[in-house]
């Protein structure tokens, strides 16, 4: 077996950069950076980047963290997709934790005409206006947003996958580095990381209660999500916006997008990144024209320094066995299930039961804003939430080639993924045949690194 080198992804490096959990907060001298009142008020004011449905959810349990909260500007590169998200949470209702009422949300939305942008350089416009950027704009967007919200010295809540290609890993990185030095929280969506039955379950695991651990499974096998057909009168750049979950410039792919949870999980129990990855994956039912250029199933396995293998699925067909889990096996004990511990003679050590726990979306944003009321420096995601999304592509480098690919020479692909030129009259890299069929990747064949 290749030995690792000393490229920041072995166990030490993992605990010291993986990001941080509810249980295991950092702490920093406060800084001025860190304060939510940059101009002297209580209020901590929000920006919304991105008002797709995880938009409007996300900003939603932003107002509802319990905290002093305005929503003071909106983005998205769709007038109507803008109007949609106010219109919802203007009329939607938030739970106050402390009294377990519902309560009206719309004193926390002051958000008027002049303060809403469309287009691609919306961002720019909301950025200024706030002290933490909320962005939840399609992936392949994460690494320009982060970069800017981190360069206007602002707090930032961003969905995962944090980038679709490992050019913008490397953006993410940098300014995840930026983040740290100007002491600002940053929380990334994958929130497995906030959630009780995950964070006692991977204690007990990091504490040896399975010994060391050899062999990890993860899997998001699904029916699949939306899909968005072509409408009469869209250029090539508003379809693949408007059907963005279909082309990876955009989305990354679903082991990107959704599997990303998973094998996520898989690297903080192992408290490592893969050094390398093998697999294999195709289109063997959802291979329509509104189907873009992914993949409906991959199969990795990725190994780690110390040899173990982490075994991936995740797949986007219908009529399958669906499961969205983690397990995980020692040399004295098992782990079937996430809260599900077990001995070697299958006594059970452990079987949580979370019925009762808080919703981790919410804790998420509510231990967030709490810091950034507080002053206070604690959340540092981003790093993680870049080599988590480097795992998930490494996985795809993987299936579309049909190789054997290296960390290392994945991390430093010079491939990028992104148009020429952001314009609705621009086209993607990616387009389609005179008969409307996109090129899809063949193993054996396609170029990743």
């Amino acid at each position: 077996m290749k030995k690792q080198n000393n490229s920041g992804i072995n166990r030490r490096d993992f605990v010291k950069t993986s990001g941080l959990v509810a249980g295991s907060m950092m702490l920093a001298p406060t800084l001025v950076s860190a304060k939510a009142h940059i101009d002297g008020a209580d209020t901590i004011k929000v920006g919304l980047i991105g008002c797709g449905g995880r938009g409007t959810g996300a900003i939603i349990q932003a107002l509802s963290s319990g905290q002093n909260v305005k929503l003071v500007a909106m983005a998205d590169a769709f007038r109507d997709n803008l109007d949609k998200c106010y219109k919802k949470i203007y009329s939607a209702e938030f739970q106050d934790w402390s009294t377990d009422e519902l309560k009206d949300m719309r004193p926390m939305i002051d958000v008027p005409e002049e303060h809403k942008f469309d287009g691609f350089d919306g961002y720019k416009k909301v950025i200024p206006l706030c002290d933490v950027v909320v962005i939840a704009t399609p992936p392949g967007f994460r690494p320009i947003h982060f970069e800017e919200a981190i360069n206007q010295n602002k707090h930032v809540f961003m969905e995962k996958p944090c980038a679709v290609d490992a050019p913008g890993v490397r953006r993410v990185l940098k300014a995840a580095e930026e983040a740290k030095k100007k002491k600002l929280n940053v929380v990334v969506g994958l929130q497995r990381h906030y959630q009780k039955i995950y964070t006692e379950w991977v204690e007990k695991l990091h504490n040896g209660i399975i010994g060391d651990i050899t062999h990890s499974r993860v899997y998001w096998n699904s029916a699949g999500v939306w899909v968005r057909p072509r409408k009469e009168g869209q250029t090539e750049m508003e379809y693949q916006m408007r059907n963005w979950y279909y082309f990876n410039w955009l989305c990354g792919d679903h082991i990107t997008e959704q599997h990303i949870h998973n094998l996520d999980v898989g690297n903080w129990v192992k408290q490592a990144y893969p050094v390398r990855a093998s697999g294999m994956g195709g289109r063997e039912v959802r291979n329509g024209k509104d189907h873009g250029e992914i993949f409906d199933h991959h199969f990795v396995e990725f190994e780690y320094a110390d040899g173990s293998i982490m075994s991936s699925q995740c797949r986007h067909i219908k009529g399958c066995t669906n499961r969205v889990s983690e397990a995980f096996h020692g040399t004295n004990g098992s782990a079937p299930k996430p809260g599900v511990i077990l001995t070697r003679s299958g006594y059970k050590v452990m079987d949580y039961n979370d019925k009762k726990d808080k919703n981790p979306y919410q804790v998420e944003h509510d231990l967030l804003f709490e810091a950034v009321a507080k002053g206070e420096y604690k959340y540092a995601d981003a790093e993680n939430g870049a080599k988590a999304t480097m795992t998930s592509i490494l996985g795809r480098m993987a299936t579309y080639s049909g190789q054997t690919v290296e960390w290392e020479d994945a991390i430093n692909s010079t491939i990028d993924l992104s148009p020429a030129k952001y314009d609705w009259n621009a086209n993607p890299q990616v387009m389609p045949d005179a008969d409307g069929y996109y090129p899809i990747p063949v193993p054996g064949v396609t170029k990743v690194v």
